[in-house]
């Protein structure tokens, strides 16, 4: 089951006088991304190179910024996808140091600054979340919340209308108990949209 990241997590190599600074941390999407390495810009003026991976379905993204191609981000999404982590981005900052380190030697350092900073990095499991839609009578409305609290659910939503119609978001693997507890409770009184099966 894929992993995310709780926090980021650093490391710093020295190769041949370049210095590599990494850092994974999790990360939604493409546009949080880009967002970040152009902050890492800013901290980082006198950089040689940003390179960075972003493994988030369908955003992922490898970028050699400048590197020879194939030597920085492929391999950094590489170790991402080997630790089986999702919704994760991987940056390292390389100042050079003068010494050409060749196509071998750069896979090698940005591989090893990304596998160290992962070494420390907290992870959790990923779990996937399931939307539902309750509708309950005005009456019911109150058990209803509770039983949302104890479950542990995210409510998202409440409108108020002929009945109440809560939207709220909870583990996949525990939808169907969740939903068969509140039909148990709710005596054919309460309503779903997108009950799971």
């Amino acid at each position: 089951m894929p992993q995310t990241l709780a926090a980021p997590a650093h490391s710093e190599l020295i190769i041949k006088k370049s210095r590599f600074i990494g850092c994974v941390q999790p990360m939604p999407d493409r546009a949080s991304a880009q967002a970040h390495v152009d902050a890492l810009w800013k901290e980082h003026p006198g950089a040689a190179h940003i390179c960075w991976a972003l493994l988030a379905g369908g955003q992922s993204a490898a970028v050699d910024d400048g590197e020879p191609g194939g030597t920085a981000g492929r391999p950094m999404l590489d170790v991402l996808r080997h630790q089986d982590l999702e919704g994760v981005l991987a940056t390292v900052v390389r100042y050079f140091g003068g010494v050409k380190l060749g196509a071998g030697g750069l896979v090698r350092a940005y591989t090893d600054t990304v596998a160290q900073a992962l070494l420390t990095a907290p992870k959790v499991q990923l779990q996937r979340m399931k939307t539902l839609q309750c509708l309950v009578p005005y009456a019911q409305e109150g058990l209803l919340r509770r039983e949302i609290d104890a479950a542990g659910a995210e409510l998202l939503q409440v409108q108020h209308g002929t009945v109440v119609t809560l939207q709220l978001r909870l583990p996949e693997a525990h939808a169907a108990a969740f939903v068969q507890r509140i039909n148990d409770i709710g005596q054919g009184r309460v309503g779903w949209d997108d009950a799971p099966g």
